[in-house]
């Protein structure tokens, strides 16, 4: 027997269609309608029609086959066999986490492709992989931010079964998994919800669709829908982590807002289960009341995403200054941001004309993820490229080394560790010609500000976008990509041996600067770094009572002189205690 439900509350008549036949469904309360039917167990397709409608998908749907506009799948999540049951992933605060999109980062774009490569990533010194967003989505590849039944694992990488053996390796090797989620819009195409009820409100705008009803009437149910399914994917898929996409568009004005509420509902969970689980915000508000405790009035999400950490190494190793980055002016920023983890704490920025943001004073770094390249920041240039394209790579190993030794939680995006010479590119697959001409024509005008003529605009809808950016398995055999893999390497292997550099306390963070020389110097507990942005030599002043051992260096010829240090052009070096 197979329990079927559904929410509709404007319906006045629901049935579902199922196994050739169609059944009537009756009122269970709430909104609710429920029909229990016989030998309707795993595997049976099904869909709902209401009051005489056509077929459609259920909204909590666990499987879609065939894709987001075709029936549903019943699954028993309880058949899988886990091999985890001790499983324990390591804390948020000694992460290092490699962010990657299923479909590009092996050649066949599944997840039971990324399995054969866990040794890989086991050996670079990944604790846990974030996998972007995998939710079922129209069409055959995408980004995945454009998601419609996000119950069901996209039926292409594999679906549920796939998701789980994933997950279930990676804890075999010792890796944790986070899952990128979206809950401030849906996508396009292939979104049933407004059909069965009040899902979308038009009191809140969002820049990619209609806004989530979190706070208008009848809002009590979309708030379960989404945290349920927050909720499914750490019980039955034993994800460690979600990173939530863009919450400063989950718009809600209730007295509890809807990611406390998750974070307490999560809470309860990982007490029940007895692993540790997190949550990650991406958010643009730089409010560190995202990060405070429930308990002294903030959200309670466990860490989130720090752009002004992008943005401000991303102008310091490029210059640009176009777009967003005009807020930015490289080594002082940087200087700051390592002690502060905001740039905009409450400062004017020019580029949103007002004040914005607000201290993090008392946080640890651990609160914040650092990045020198991410999806967004690579895919959203007009041709995808990546930092190696735009600098030459010793510059690249010192943004690498600022990220790896600062006081924040190091990310990494697929490929970055060797250099990789694959764009990543904004690529879509719409069945529908006239969403995918708006997607392409939309894509091209949003550039202007950064000054990118629509010619240099890839075509998202373009098979070839999407395989251009598929990763090159072959390059880290190869050079130069092999030393800067072996450079990647050196560096988690330093943060995991030096605890002063896996330690969240900016406070005791201690930096330095020189703008017009072109120097940085950081001091991190008893280590040392040593920074030099000029195409010169210079000699970097460490203050007294420096180190005197080189840990690492991105060149030879590094010299010490007493509390100095003489570094060649664009050069980083790590100092610290003999032995």
């Amino acid at each position: 027997m197979s329990v079927f439900r559904v929410w509709a509350p404007r319906s006045r008549r629901v049935e579902v269609e199922i196994d050739g036949r169609t059944v009537a469904m009756h009122e269970a309360g709430a909104g609710w309608w429920q029909a229990d039917i016989a030998q309707a167990g795993p595997g049976i397709d099904y869909a709902f029609r209401l009051d005489g409608g056509p077929p459609i998908p259920d909204p909590r749907s666990p499987w879609q086959p065939n894709g987001p506009m075709k029936p549903s799948r019943v699954l028993d999540h309880h058949a899988f066999a886990w091999s985890d049951r001790n499983w324990q992933s390591r804390p948020l605060s000694s992460a290092i986490i490699y962010e990657l999109h299923t479909g590009t980062f092996t050649p066949e774009g599944t997840f039971e492709a990324i399995i054969g490569k866990l040794d890989y990533l086991s050996d670079l010194g990944i604790t846990h992989i974030e996998l972007m967003p995998i939710n079922e989505f129209d069409g055959h590849r995408g980004w995945g931010y454009d998601g419609v039944a996000i119950f069901a694992p996209f039926h292409g990488y594999g679906g549920p079964v796939g998701l789980k053996r994933l997950v279930d390796a990676c804890h075999a090797k010792g890796i944790g998994v986070i899952l990128d989620v979206v809950y401030n819009h849906f996508g396009p195409s292939g979104c049933f919800l407004g059909q069965f009820g009040p899902y979308f409100t038009d009191r809140h705008k969002t820049p990619w669709g209609e806004a989530v009803n979190f706070d208008g009437r009848d809002s009590d149910e979309v708030r379960r829908f989404v945290i349920d399914n927050a909720l499914m994917w750490l019980r039955h898929y034993h994800m460690d982590g979600l990173r939530l996409d863009g919450i400063h568009a989950i718009l809600d004005s209730s007295a509890m807002h809807i990611l406390e509420e998750l974070a307490e509902e999560v809470q309860e969970l990982s007490t029940r289960l007895g692993r540790h689980l997190f949550l990650i915000a991406e958010s643009d508000l730089n409010d560190p009341r995202v990060v405070h405790s429930r308990e002294v009035g903030g959200y309670g999400i466990d860490a989130q995403w720090s752009d002004d950490f992008h943005h401000t190494l991303h102008v310091t190793l490029t210059g640009e200054r176009a777009g967003y980055y005009a807020d930015f002016d490289g080594l002082p920023d940087l200087a700051y941001i390592l002690q502060h983890a905001f740039l905009y704490d409450g400062r004017y920025s020019v580029f949103r004309g007002r004040r914005y943001g607000r201290p993090t004073l008392g946080l640890s770094g651990h609160r914040f993820l650092a990045y020198m390249q991410n999806h967004d920041q690579i895919g959203n240039r007009a041709r995808g490229e990546r930092i190696s394209h735009l600098v030459n790579l010793d510059r690249v190993r010192m943004g690498a080394a600022l990220v790896l030794t600062s006081p924040f939680v190091p990310m990494i995006f697929q490929g970055e560790e060797w250099a990789a010479g694959s764009p990543f590119q904004y690529f879509t697959g719409f069945e529908d010609p006239e969403l995918g001409r708006a997607v392409r024509e939309g894509r091209r005008s949003e550039f202007a500000s950064f000054g990118w003529k629509p010619e240099d605009v890839p075509d998202p809808q373009s098979p070839d976008t999407f395989a251009r950016s598929k990763l090159d398995w072959g390059e880290p055999g190869r050079e130069p990509h092999a030393s800067m893999l072996r450079w990647y390497r050196d560096l988690i292997g330093l943060r995991r041996r030096c605890g002063e550099l896996s330690n969240g306390n900016m406070t005791a963070t201690q930096t330095r600067c020189d703008e017009r020389a072109g120097w940085l110097a950081v001091r991190r507990g008893h280590v040392a770094l040593a920074f030099n942005f000029s195409t010169h030599p210079l000699t970097v002043p460490l203050g007294p009572g420096s180190a005197t051992h080189v840990l690492l260096s991105s060149k030879p010829d590094v010299r010490l002189d007493g509390d100095s240090v003489h570094l060649p052009p664009e050069t980083v070096v790590m100092l610290g205690p003999p032995g």
